[in-house]
């Protein structure tokens, strides 16, 4: 039975075990201890005497393995659901003795594989017996190569001969001696010499003296799967009854609020009468009548009594118990459209908007004193305004402030401006609000605002690129005007864990691991303060660059001995208007929020870091013309690789609009096809529409931004998306009787092409907006297209040789954009260009 009902709760630590000496009845072992109360047992399945060099063999060479019991015996189910096999502790693989070393070898495969054969979810592998475990290590690293879904559990005894907290008769000292035993040092050679498998986990053996909570505290970034609690920990109390000290409480508490089951282990050494035992429930009393009271019972009340005597889950915990340790790719908020799920999420986060209404309120009352409260109205604009909450809080404020409000919604995504419509109509706001749909950085304001107000802030403050919407947004802000948030700084700290390093790293390439991911972390072991990146403030009138780099130490405290650093915890804090904040940085974070997680930046190598190690990082905040992204690596006490260089892996899309902008966004679909084929008329090849059509397979836009949406699940790009076009400018070009389609954004393109034909006329045609086409001088355009194709097939390698040769060497060089030849397309103000035709007969083949 469970240890109890706790809401919200459906771990695995509910489900308590017991440790078991070998026992060749196995159905009677599971009777006893099912009925005793606990859940599964820890039992050796086989005869701890058995020595493979000194069975006797039969005629035929073989032998019986004296195992505890057969499969037909215990039904599979019993097996999957309540035993955790116990593997031989006399293996030493690591021993001198040659003979002892084979026998441990050959057990241990033994044992593993009838344990797999049996469908056991878990084996129990003892702790190494020396500080050298390659050898040992070696054998369990072969094994999980082939091994199937059962996890192993590492045995590892939780001692660190290091100063106590409570000590204080050695506070000066600040080094352990060479002699001192810490076992995490021996289980982290250990996995690191298994390569960080996933189905590698630890088993803590928890004694009656502890380590400092520090050295605890790195434990909980650890696979830690289930905590072995000795009968010799437990204290007694007045009663008689078994308790454990106020420390090993604190940490079972954990231990239950991480997934760890608790195993007990060892023999009565309480005596405490089968009558006068507490039990602390009596849905977890299963005793069966007739059966003898199991020995253990008295731990494993005390046990279900600290675990039921928990809190329940508060209702955000239960919300967010599905994202703990979830990956999940920042916002692209320039270059995606939220969906209504998602506003509806955010929506909901009350304290939030509570702290953007109690700014607003203290900005009102600085900007109108009270005396003019009546003939005073002020100009307050929501940019990237969604389905207008901010909306809703700015009137909520000066309907508190009894001040007069005029406020612009200004907000790109079309869907929710459909929503801010109604929610206006609904609300009555006609005459106060006026909904502008456009990016706010291509609005020209027919008037100068007051007050500015956004939520474009991330995980880590600037990351969804709040530092230039904004400085695009000041231009119609006051010079005395208000910015809410008034200044953002982002903070990091070095962290343990290992469930997200192993997520990252099973996805096996680059790209991931320079990736920064949202997640809600909870198995992680943070081991040193956070301390301030980048900060940001607005409004940012001297136009101070948005580039930033920052240079940190952090030094992880003397007690908690060595650790291994899997990446770094990133948070924000932000100043919404003089003493009204928010944010997630731990210290200081806004009870109750859920609006953002933190964000994680991951090491490619994991960082181990050894007692009184400084730990030296370096982070860059890169801005170029359409992307912005970090870039980190560690220096001290070893150096890691620069991560993300040059943006190569992870960025944040910040591709300018000409969404205001006459013909910035004309159709495309058949007006396309109609392009292509005067294009195609003009250069004198099919001039017929139907033909080019029927040649066409598909047509596709794609560009590096969008194989990162792809793995967001946004394989599908429909053509005539108002958003995709808002943001890109449209251009096809034909070369010959080839088709490429893309979209140029200054010197940067969309680009694929799909080729409709083949041709020996390679005459360049390039058709789209003008000013795009000026602006870029075509030369990117066109080769961002030859570099993207000739990654293809031979086929389309021979295709972009040809084009090569025919409009100059390295695409550009005979390429003629100026006014050579123009005219008027479709009515659109789109015009067709030409390049200047060079015959292959007057180029030299590479």
């Amino acid at each position: 039975m469970p240890l109890g009902q706790r809401a919200g709760d459906k771990s695995d630590s509910r489900y308590c075990g017991a440790e078991t000496e070998f026992d060749d009845d196995m159905p009677q072992v599971l009777t006893h201890n099912l009925s005793g109360g606990f859940d599964f047992v820890v039992a050796p399945l086989l005869d701890p005497n058995y020595r493979p060099s000194m069975v006797k063999k039969n005629n035929n060479g073989t032998a019986v393995l004296p195992f505890a019991a057969s499969d037909l015996v215990v039904a599979p189910s019993q097996w999957s659901s309540h035993v955790v096999g116990k593997i031989s502790s006399w293996i030493d693989l690591d021993s001198k003795d040659e003979q002892l070393r084979k026998d441990s070898e050959i057990t241990l495969k033994q044992e593993i594989a009838w344990a797999s054969h049996l469908s056991l979810q878990a084996c129990l592998l003892p702790f190494p017996r020396g500080a050298s475990c390659g050898n040992y290590a070696r054998c369990v690293n072969q094994i999980l190569q082939g091994l199937n879904n059962m996890q192993l559990w590492l045995r590892v005894p939780l001692v660190k001969s290091d100063l106590m907290e409570d000590d204080t008769k050695h506070e000066n000292s600040c080094h352990m001696s060479e002699d001192v035993l810490d076992s995490w040092e021996l289980w982290n050679s250990f996995r690191l010499l298994c390569e960080h498998h996933n189905q590698l986990s630890v088993a803590l053996d928890v004694l009656s003296s502890l380590p400092s909570n520090n050295s605890l505290g790195r434990w909980f970034g650890e696979p830690v799967r289930a905590a072995i609690i000795h009968t010799e920990s437990f204290l007694t109390n007045a009663r008689g009854y078994p308790c454990l000290s106020k420390r090993h409480q604190k940490l079972m508490a954990g231990f239950f609020d991480h997934s760890v089951q608790i195993v007990i282990s060892g023999r009565l050494l309480h005596n405490v009468s089968p009558g006068g035992m507490q039990s602390s429930d009596t849905n977890n009393d299963v005793h069966l009548e007739g059966t003898p009271r199991h020995l253990l019972r008295p731990y494993l009340d005390y046990v279900a009594y600290l675990y039921q005597r928990m809190d329940p889950l508060p209702e955000q915990e239960r919300i967010e118990l599905g994202y703990r340790d979830f990956l999940q790719s920042p916002l692209q908020p320039l270059m995606d459209n939220l969906e209504a799920q998602t506003y509806e999420t955010f929506e909901k986060d009350t304290v939030k908007y509570s702290q953007y209404q109690r700014a607003v309120c203290k900005a009102l009352l600085d900007k109108v004193p009270d005396e003019n409260a009546s003939t005073t109205t002020i100009v307050l604009m929501v940019v990237g305004a969604g389905r207008g909450p901010l909306v809703r809080a700015s009137l909520q404020a000066a309907e508190e402030t009894g001040r007069k409000l005029k406020v612009y919604a200004v907000e790109k995504n079309p869907n929710a401006v459909v929503t801010l419509h109604s929610l206006i109509k609904l609300e009555g706001w006609e005459k106060l609000v006026t909904i502008v749909s456009c990016d706010m950085r291509c609005w020209d304001a027919p008037e100068k605002a007051d007050i500015l107000v956004s939520e474009l802030l991330g995980s880590f403050g600037d990351n969804e690129l709040s530092p230039e919407c904004l400085d695009g947004a000041q231009r119609f802000l006051k010079e005395d005007g208000i910015s809410i948030p008034s200044s953002y700084t982002s903070f990091i700290q070095p962290v343990t864990t290992s469930k997200l390093y192993n997520d990252v790293k099973s996805h096996k390439d680059l790209e991931h691991f320079e990736t920064a991911y949202v997640v809600r972390l909870h198995r992680v072991a943070k081991l040193a303060a956070s301390q301030p990146v980048f900060t940001f403030a607005h409004p940012n009138f001297s136009q101070q660059s948005n580039e930033r780099y920052k240079k940190l130490h952090f030094q992880i405290p003397s007690e908690t001995g060595s650790a291994m650093v899997h990446g770094f915890a990133g948070y924000f804090d932000a100043v919404l208007y003089k003493d009204v904040h928010l944010g997630i940085e731990p210290t200081t974070a806004t009870p109750n929020m859920f609006s953002w997680f933190p964000i994680f930046f991951p090491l490619r190598t994991p960082l181990t870091v050894a007692l009184g190690s400084l730990i030296e990082v370096h982070f860059w905040r890169c801005c170029g013309s359409t992307k912005v992204w970090y870039e980190w690596c560690v220096t001290s006490p070893s150096a890691s690789a620069i991560h993300n260089c040059g943006g190569r892996s992870y960025w944040v899309d910040c591709c300018c609009c000409d969404c205001g902008k006459e013909g910035g966004g004309w159709r495309m679909g058949s007006a396309l096809i109609s392009a292509a084929a005067v294009a195609s008329g003009e250069q004198g090849g099919r001039s017929d529409r139907r033909s080019l059509i029927a040649h066409s397979i598909t047509i596709e836009i794609g560009t590096k931004r969008m194989r990162k949406m792809d793995e967001r699940g946004r394989r599908e790009f429909e053509l005539g998306n108002r958003s995709y076009l808002g943001r890109w400018q449209p251009v096809v070009i034909v070369v010959g009787c080839y088709l490429l389609l893309g979209a140029a954004n200054g010197t940067n393109m969309c680009h694929r092409w799909i080729a409709s034909g083949q041709s020996s006329d390679t005459r360049a045609y390039v058709i789209g907006p003008p000013s795009t086409l000026l602006y870029s001088n075509g030369k990117d355009i066109l080769e961002g297209v030859f570099e993207h194709a000739s990654r293809g097939n031979g086929h389309q390698r021979e295709f972009v040789r040809r084009c090569k040769l025919s409009i100059g060497q390295r695409c550009h060089n005979a390429v003629d954009f100026s006014e050579m030849e123009r005219r008027c397309w479709a009515s659109k103000g789109t015009s067709l260009y030409h390049c200047k035709h060079v015959p292959c007969s007057q180029q030299a083949v590479p």
